[in-house]
């Protein structure tokens, strides 16, 4: 079975930070910040949902035709947003 663009994103973003993606565990990555990796545009709300009250630095990871998506619901909830290869697009505030 092939891994889905969601898995290879997370994977490839928790590489780089040095940890692991935990792919049933809530949100996909913790570490000194949380990110959870989306793919569709009809799930970022939810992603969003998911770290919005985190005490951590807040980061939506997503794939490339929804990076716009990302940045428009993000805008003045203080989450971040993070591009497929890991480069921080948009840098998470501590707005609530």
């Amino acid at each position: 079975m092939s891994k889905s663009i969601h898995d290879k994103i997370a994977e490839k973003i928790a590489k780089k930070l040095g940890t692991e993606y935990k792919p049933y565990k809530g949100i996909d990555i913790v570490k000194d910040k949380v990110i959870e990796v989306e793919t569709k545009k009809d799930s970022l709300v939810q992603g969003l949902r998911q770290v919005i009250r985190s005490q951590k630095p807040r980061y939506l990871a997503v794939n490339k035709p929804n990076i716009k998506n990302a940045l428009e619901i993000t805008k003045g909830t203080g989450v971040g947003v993070i591009g497929p290869t890991g480069r921080i697009i948009k840098r998470a505030s501590r707005k609530r």
